[in-house]
């Protein structure tokens, strides 16, 4: 039995939906639903009633969700405590983020604050938004740095944790620039325009599709690869394979350069803020103290 089962349950318990409950555990609904009924086969009996409609529980699952609910905080409770026994949380800072926010917003922030980092050690740990978000979840991380947009689920329950805006950011449709400063690409130019796609299981990827979904003036693309790094994206654009949609804050010195050049209008840019999260309850003093000075900054 693997414990994400039980969080899986409890979120299916909880949503009464085996949609909403995979889009909070960040799975796809088929991968939701085997891990549902390979619970079911550890536990040896029904779980969930068959049929449509909002789930139901059958009564082994009522009684089991209980116990899972009960697992899952003593695992969290214990797995606190043996690290504050070690000392852990005394001396060390985790913070966890995707990799081009580490590059970007969270590298200025600890321009900010690195007068602070003398007091203890800072370990970042970079992943998916799904792993980030349960990385703060389960524990393993006290600040978690994410993009907001509305576009974007993220499971964080406001009773439970607290958040402060780091930045404002936005995605830019960029080419590889002509030498007179021209971009390579340009919407419109005849016919669709080379793209670069950001895989879905990105948090640029979702931003990405959600403003071609939706916007009414979409350029026609022709989409030429997926890559699920933004650091390569930003390099196939550098080198003419295509344009794509870069962040400001990965891409603005290249433009200024004259190496990148806009591929459309301001209007098809896409804004987000940057947040960063961490739980209500008392963190370690040097985890405190980041916080203080983060909050104050905002000011």
């Amino acid at each position: 039995m693997q414990l994400k089962w039980l969080d899986d349950f409890i979120a299916l318990a909880s949503e009464r939906s085996y949609t909403r409950a995979a889009e909070l555990r960040h799975v796809t609904h088929p991968a939701f639903g085997r891990r549902i009924r390979a619970l079911e086969a550890w536990a040896g009996t029904a779980l969930v009633e068959p049929g449509s409609g909002p789930v139901r529980l059958t009564p082994a699952g009522e009684s089991f969700l209980e116990t899972a609910q009960q697992l899952t905080h003593n695992l969290t409770q214990s797995h606190e405590e043996l690290q504050t026994i070690a000392g852990r949380h005394a001396r060390t800072v985790t913070l966890a983020t995707g990799r081009t926010l580490a590059r970007t917003v969270v590298a200025d922030w600890l321009v900010r604050v690195r007068g602070l980092l003398n007091e203890g050690e800072l370990h970042i740990v970079t992943g998916s938004l799904a792993e980030t978000v349960d990385a703060l979840q389960r524990g393993d991380a006290d600040f978690s740095v994410l993009f907001h947009h509305p576009a974007l689920v993220v499971p964080l329950d406001a009773r439970q944790y607290l958040h402060a805006t780091l930045a404002s950011d936005k995605l830019v449709p960029l080419s590889q620039a002509h030498a007179s400063g021209e971009p390579r690409y340009r919407f419109g130019d005849g016919g669709a325009t080379p793209y670069v796609a950001y895989a879905r299981s990105l948090a640029l990827g979702r931003l990405v599709e959600d403003h071609l979904a939706h916007h009414p003036e979409a350029p026609r693309l022709r989409r030429l690869m997926e890559c699920d790094s933004p650091d390569a994206h930003h390099e196939y654009v550098l080198k003419g394979l295509g344009m794509s949609w870069l962040p400001w804050s990965l891409a603005h010195a290249d433009v200024k350069k004259g190496r990148l050049a806009r591929a459309g209008d301001k209007h098809m840019d896409i804004r987000f803020d940057v947040r960063v999260y961490r739980p209500k309850r008392r963190l370690s003093p040097f985890a405190e103290a980041m916080w203080a000075q983060l909050v104050n900054r905002q000011l």
